[in-house]
């Protein structure tokens, strides 16, 4: 094990290069930039391939077409750059093709600002492009996180023949924490027979999304939804802070969670009893976990730098058994502890 210092955004991408990431496609915005600088670096010196393609759509198309190929992928953006990438990615959804799809969140709506953001929460976790998908996302709330759940992602995209989405923003895409890397990592790889990878000796493979056929769209439709039911019972993942005896639980993610942990410690400095339930997927959401103690406290507070997107995810898990409050800030701006101790 190797102790280092890096910023979040470098985290991502010693992540990938760590997990095997044969080709990165990517155009540059604010605040991401430092992990296409990270890959335009690293990915060539381990002789693997680093394009700056001339578009976020150009980047993601390469994207399909190097995971057709059998090669594990990947692109990253913010915001503005992630929406025009989402028909690219509704097609690797439908066409069941393994890639990692990074959103460094900044403000919004529209051009907006370079300040961090969790206003994407509803475009990630709802499929964001056309048609019934889901991708798996998941939210690191630190530079080791960045690291860690980066290379999952490639390993849940093999698995399930899936895009996989990472969502952080520009607070941990930015700073800077020491974290821990495993030296001379050697990445499991699974046999892809579905490949674009020449057809000597067998029939060839297709990949594509287009079903015209009586029937077929249906019945691929229904094959998909069949495996995102199991990754639903499968691939949850969440964090817990002091939920044993709490009577106010707070629900939050990535920076959000970070400051709702400092709120906790002061409120329990203060004699009261609050915890922090941090999903860790946000797709598949820990619905059960959040009804489960829903029936344990007073009510819960869900903590977001968004107008209140996952507050919905929220409510429809505590299926009204308590009260569900919100603080948030929009348009880059961040929630205080402050805010949020006012609130319990």
């Amino acid at each position: 094990m190797k102790r280092i210092l890096m910023t979040g955004n470098d985290g991502i991408g010693k992540g990938a290069v760590d997990a095997g990431c044969d080709c990165y496609f990517g155009y540059p915005i604010t605040p991401q930039n430092e992990l296409t600088a990270y890959m335009s670096l690293h990915m060539p010196m381990n002789d693997r391939v680093f394009i700056q393609a001339e578009s976020e759509i150009a980047a993601v198309n390469m994207v399909y077409g190097a995971s057709a190929a059998g090669k594990r992928t990947m692109t990253s953006s913010s915001s503005p750059g992630l929406s025009l990438k989402l028909e690219g990615i509704s097609y690797m959804a439908g066409s069941e093709l393994p890639a990692v799809i990074v959103n460094v969140q900044r403000g919004g709506p529209g051009l907006g600002n370079i300040a961090p953001s969790q206003a994407d929460y509803f475009q990630a976790v709802k499929g964001g492009g056309h048609g019934d998908y889901n991708s798996i996302v998941l939210a690191p709330n630190s530079v080791q996180e960045m690291y860690d759940l980066t290379v999952l992602a490639f390993d849940l995209a093999d698995k399930y023949r899936m895009p996989v989405m990472v969502l952080s923003d520009g607070r941990i895409g930015q700073m800077m924490e020491p974290m821990t890397v495993k030296e001379n990592y050697k990445p499991t790889l699974i046999d892809k027979p579905w490949a674009l990878n020449g057809c000597k000796g067998r029939k060839p493979n297709k990949v594509w999304s287009l079903k015209l056929g009586d029937g077929e769209l249906e019945e691929h439709n229904i094959k998909l939804q069949a495996k995102y039911k199991e990754i639903k019972n499968q691939e949850v993942l969440f964090d817990e802070y002091m939920i044993d005896d709490c009577d106010t639980l707070l629900v939050a993610y990535g920076t959000s969670a970070r400051i709702a942990r400092g709120a906790i410690d002061i409120a329990r400095k203060k004699g009261q009893k609050v915890g922090l339930l941090r999903p860790i997927t946000l797709w598949p959401f820990p619905k059960d976990k959040i009804e489960e103690l829903s029936t344990k406290v007073n009510k819960i507070i869900t903590i977001e730098m968004s107008a209140g997107q996952m507050l919905e995810d929220v409510q429809l898990a505590v299926k009204g058994q308590c009260p569900v409050e919100f603080v948030g800030r929009m348009g880059g701006a961040i929630p205080t502890e402050q805010s949020i101790i006012e609130k319990i």
